[in-house]
């Protein structure tokens, strides 16, 4: 180890991995420091080997339940909107030439104790049960102002300030129905609960003009994945680093901080001789490595499960995504299943993985994962988390060490990137600015070798 460098990155997460590359792309010299054996944090995949030592105290898996290497299974499920923020970041960065994506088959919505098909064209628009005739009309004229709305033109927004006017207001001008509404909202639109009703309406229009794009893209679902797990990404930012000169470490025999007199970071000591102490400029990290400069947001719980069988009712789908609205089970936020199968590379044929989450309510964590858990028939084995969320004290300007947020519910990378890009301005006193490009073919990949 080298002992002075520009940046010490802590933890390979994919936030402090996409950071690691976009600063060394900017001609900085980084340090990559993991304490853990394995690429990726919280966004590792874990072969079936993994997740018995991590959530089985170090159980042996029955072998029936096929070879170790089939497996390549997410703590942290989320999905990628095909013309979201992450997207951008992938072809800005050229990471897209180590990775393989494929869409996923479908999303659906649960509604009455009941699995919908969340319509992914006209045809299936029509014949969806989950609005009437004339309900189905209202929200065609609704789709058609947003999809025609546009910020910079006057023109477009009929008189409405949606910087101003709350979305439950929006909603009201087309007289949509609650069940509408809570379908907009949650299953298109991907809010956690109802408090954006009461928000300026142009961030849900927002998203919901994501959603639609991302749609037109594949036209199956508006996500992709990308294949052998999302472990892969921050793997694929790694290797931009380390082509600009960055160094990594896994197993890193790190110790504590160092701060100045002046309370800014200084370096990171290690046990490692002759250089003890790796000085820096600044320090990126996640929030495991900084406990005292963070805080407490909440709680998250997760049921890793492995299925023989498809969740019944998206049989035609060989990966999904189900949404469960919080008032449909009198909750205060959304339950998530992510479903997967040997098509997206992630476990053997004939098998599946569903994962079952949730933002935690109640002292009963495991019980609020039960009405998803329900949905998903005979399971072969589970494996549960409850991993504590948390948020920086302080945005790092003054100490110089910049801590991501833990990651959050919700099935998409959108808040993953927003940190990321508010990261990055206050490292480097200036905005990220993401130059389109091309987006990735389903299927297709220029992997190399890689450092």
């Amino acid at each position: 180890m080298e002992d002075t460098y520009d940046c010490i990155v802590m933890g390979t997460g994919l936030k402090e991995c996409i950071l690691s590359g976009l600063l060394s792309v900017d001609g900085l010299k980084v340090l990559h420091l993991d304490r853990n054996g394995y690429y990726g944090g919280a966004c590792a995949s874990l072969n079936i080997n993994q997740l018995f030592e991590q959530f089985k105290g170090g159980a042996k898996p029955n072998p029936a339940l096929g070879q170790n290497r089939d497996y390549n299974v997410d703590i942290v499920p989320k999905f990628i909107m095909a013309d979201g923020l992450l997207v951008q970041m992938l072809l800005h960065t050229d990471v897209t030439r180590y990775l393989e994506f494929k869409s996923i088959a479908g999303s659906y919505v649960y509604r009455s104790g009941k699995i919908h098909k969340v319509p992914a064209t006209d045809t299936e628009a029509l014949k969806s049960p989950l609005m009437g005739l004339l309900e189905k009309r209202r929200c065609k004229k609704f789709f058609q102002y947003i999809q025609e709305y546009e910020e910079s033109d006057p023109k477009t927004h009929s008189g409405n300030d949606l910087t101003k006017m709350p979305m439950k207001d929006l909603f009201a001008k087309f007289s949509l129905e609650p069940d509408t509404i809570e379908f907009v909202g949650h299953a298109i639109a991907l809010y956690r609960d109802d408090s954006y009703l009461t928000q300026p309406a142009l961030d849900c229009v927002r998203k919901v003009k994501l959603y639609f794009s991302s749609l037109s893209r594949y036209s199956k679902s508006p996500y992709l994945y990308p294949l052998y797990g999302l472990g892969e990404l921050p793997q694929g930012f790694a290797r931009l680093s380390a082509i600009y000169g960055g160094t990594y470490m896994l197993n890193a025999p790190i110790q504590k901080p160092v701060f100045g007199d002046d309370g800014k970071i200084i370096g990171i000591q290690s046990s490692e001789a002759p250089n003890p102490i790796a000085k820096c400029k600044f320090v990126v990290a996640d929030p495991s490595y900084f406990p005292s400069k963070v805080r407490k947001t909440g709680q998250v719980v997760r049921a890793i499960c492995i299925l023989s069988h498809p969740v019944a009712g998206t049989e035609e789908a060989e990966s999904t995504q189900i949404i469960i609205p919080q008032k449909q089970v009198n909750r205060g936020s959304d339950i998530y299943i992510c479903v997967m199968s040997n098509a997206n590379m992630v476990c053997p044929k004939g098998r599946y993985i569903a994962i079952v989450a949730t933002t935690v309510e109640t002292s009963n964590p495991i019980s609020e994962l039960q009405v998803g858990l329900a949905l998903l028939g005979q399971i072969d084995e589970q494996f549960v988390s409850i991993t504590d969320t948390y948020a920086p004290i302080s945005d790092g300007t003054s100490d110089r060490v910049f801590i991501s947020t833990s990651y959050d519910a919700t099935t998409h990378f959108e808040t993953t990137v927003e940190d990321v890009i508010g990261m990055y301005q206050r490292i480097t006193g200036k905005p990220l600015v993401l130059k389109p490009k091309e987006h990735p073919e389903e299927g297709t990949t220029t992997t190399t070798s890689g450092p």
